[in-house]
């Protein structure tokens, strides 16, 4: 993968959306990524890592050496690591679904991982729910720009007493009546 490479192309493969999923505005060394998906072999945890450095998506901020061995921390890079509405747009509709179905696949897996979280007290945390809107392309825009500027406080790792959630949004346009759907 390259700078070139479209974002959704880097981003929309579930271990590289897991990896680009721990970073939320901090930074990580490969150790700590391979203690927070322990599931990922380090083999494939770092070839995906060394994919989205290559596209711009994450950067490497510090190298140091230990044992002989090169640690490298991680943070986000100048790239968004988020498909935006030109990328979206430019999708044929078997790319758009598959690049969905990525996204709630990992969605249903982050869910699988909290069940098997043995603290009762996560229960509190979790919801889900879904609100009809009835918005112009600027309401929508002024109501994404809202959420960023609101949820920006509680995007810092190091809040004392604070717990990692992951808030998952999806905006679907709703289809007008008479338009069929695969059934």
């Amino acid at each position: 993968m390259t700078r070139s490479a479209p974002i959704a192309d880097v981003v929309l493969h579930p271990v590289r959306l897991r990896i680009v999923q721990q970073f939320g505005g901090r930074e990580l060394t490969t150790a700590e990524l391979r203690q927070a998906l322990p599931d990922v072999t380090q083999a494939t945890l770092y070839r995906h890592v060394s994919a989205l450095v290559d596209a711009g998506i994450l950067a490497v901020v510090q190298e140091r050496r230990i044992r002989g061995a090169i640690e490298r921390t991680l943070a986000l890079g100048d790239r968004m690591a988020h498909v935006d509405q030109d990328e979206l747009g430019a999708m044929d509709d078997a790319r758009l679904r598959s690049a969905f179905l990525t996204f709630l696949g990992e969605l249903g897996a982050g869910f699988d991982r909290f069940l098997a979280d043995p603290d009762p007290a996560a229960r509190s945390f979790v919801g889900f729910g879904q609100t009809p809107l009835h918005v112009t392309e600027a309401d929508l825009a002024t109501i994404q720009s809202g959420l960023t500027e609101l949820l920006a406080p509680y995007r810092d790792a190091d809040r004392p007493g604070a717990r990692r959630i992951d808030l998952a949004t999806v905006v679907t346009p709703h289809a007008p009546a008479g338009v069929a759907t695969e059934e």
